[in-house]
């Protein structure tokens, strides 16, 4: 008999990688704690502080115009100075932003400290983006991404959990405190286990030639922003990213608002409904990344695996349409899950095609300009909204906006990158 000698693929291979994609996933899932703290303190805080809800628009707007610039910045800076340190400056600025929340008591001091947050926040995405660039074969990208982007959904559902239990006990104060504070522990040990693979003590050879199975780079000169917007592709992804994210700031935004005019819930009943929907945005976000993965190793082409599931995620957020229709509570939060499920689905590949489309050098930046004109999107969408439910009273139209606008966006990524060709390049080109 022959001896046995095969290893199973995990084996023979490693997982080192997606140790570094769980580092992501907790660097995603603090990022919206500290995200969300606001909303959830903001009943204690007007009343505490006296502000109108004009000015909680001001705060939020602050924080929302802060994250469009820091995407682009931070999109710049990590590309400049690489993961590593980008990452960890990020993740260090907004730790002490968060905290800053419990130094302040005005409206104008809440408004700086947003600013501050927004900002130093927007280096999450484009950092996380580069790290998966740098450790994962373009085949298993996607899943990646819809790993460490479920950690949005994650801190979504923490946050209501935590939060409240912190300031009922110690005071809103120290619950900016606490929370703020896990950003540090997380640089700590980001600092200690990141580096490029081909850096990292402990990886294998078999690990590193799967990482590196795509086309090598030759070049690691950086790309200047005029230089990338002459791209169809970067378009693409702008696009994609401008009309799209929109409606998951709206989700975020108007959520419990809808549910509370709709419904009537509470403060204290609108946690089941909302944790529901965050629950199945984590699946969305992780199966949504899984799937063009695995249509990938199946052998299907990355166009056409990505695009089909993005395909898909834009068909199951249509029915949202009517969610505003319905009388019964769990038939609008299924509707509205699935939609916000498929939105995290979407995230993860379009998110993805950055890295598909431009070398590792570029895609920070890349993803800071697409993060930016969503944001950019975001803040347009939102007063749009306020007007409309002035107007009308209805959620109806922001819901047919939120229902047709992925396959809009889909249409035009197509246009721009029928192929998802990667861009070659020509740095010599003034």
């Amino acid at each position: 008999m022959a001896e046995i000698t095969a290893e199973t693929p995990a084996t023979r291979i490693g997982n080192h990688r997606w140790a570094i994609c769980a580092l992501l996933f907790f660097a995603t899932t603090i990022n919206y704690i500290d995200r969300q703290i606001l909303g959830l303190l903001a009943p204690i805080l007007q009343k505490d502080i006296g502000w109108t809800e004009v000015e909680y628009g001001y705060i939020v707007t602050a924080f929302q115009a802060a994250y469009a610039m820091g995407l682009v910045m931070f999109g710049r800076f990590v590309d400049r100075f690489g993961t590593r340190i980008g990452y960890s400056v990020s993740v260090t600025l907004w730790s002490f932003a968060a905290m800053a929340h419990a130094a302040v008591n005005t409206v104008f001091g809440f408004g700086i400290a947003r600013f501050g947050l927004g900002l130093s926040e927007a280096g999450n995405f484009p950092a996380a983006i580069k790290a998966v660039a740098e450790w994962f074969p373009k085949k298993e990208r996607a899943f990646a991404t819809g790993i460490f982007n479920s950690g949005a959904n994650i801190g979504a559902v923490l946050a209501p959990a935590v939060v409240p239990w912190l300031t009922v006990t110690y005071g809103w104060q120290e619950a900016f405190i606490v929370t703020g504070g896990l950003g540090f522990l997380w640089v700590v040990l980001w600092m200690i286990f990141y580096d490029r693979p081909e850096n990292k003590k402990g990886v294998s050879a078999a690990e590193l030639a799967y990482i590196q199975q795509d086309q090598a780079e030759t070049s690691v000169e950086k790309i200047p922003w005029s230089k990338l917007l002459r791209y169809r592709q970067t378009w693409a992804f702008i696009l994609g990213k401008a009309l799209t994210d929109p409606i998951w700031w709206f989700y975020l935004y108007w959520l419990p608002k809808y549910l509370s005019k709709q419904y009537g819930l509470n403060i204290t009943s609108l946690g089941l409904p909302l944790i529901a929907i965050y629950m199945m945005t984590s699946v969305g976000s992780i199966g949504g990344g899984w799937l063009s993965s695995a249509f990938i190793k199946r052998g299907w082409e990355i166009n056409k695996a990505r695009k089909v599931v993005m395909l898909i995620c834009a068909l199951l957020v249509v029915p949202i349409i009517f969610a505003s229709q319905v009388t019964e509570l769990w038939t609008s939060v299924l509707l509205i899950g699935i939609a916000a499920a498929a939105h995290q689905g979407w995230s993860a590949n379009i998110f993805t095609t950055a890295s598909d489309m431009f070398p590792k050098r570029a895609v920070g930046s890349v993803t800071g300009l697409g993060g930016m004109a969503g944001s950019v999107g975001g803040m347009l969408f939102a007063p749009f909204i306020g007007y409309v439910l002035q107007w009308t009273g209805s959620y109806f139209v922001p819901f047919v906006i939120s229902g047709s606008a992925y396959l809009i966006a889909l249409a035009i990524f197509h246009f721009l990158a029928p192929r998802l060709e990667p861009v070659k390049l020509d740095i010599s080109v003034a």
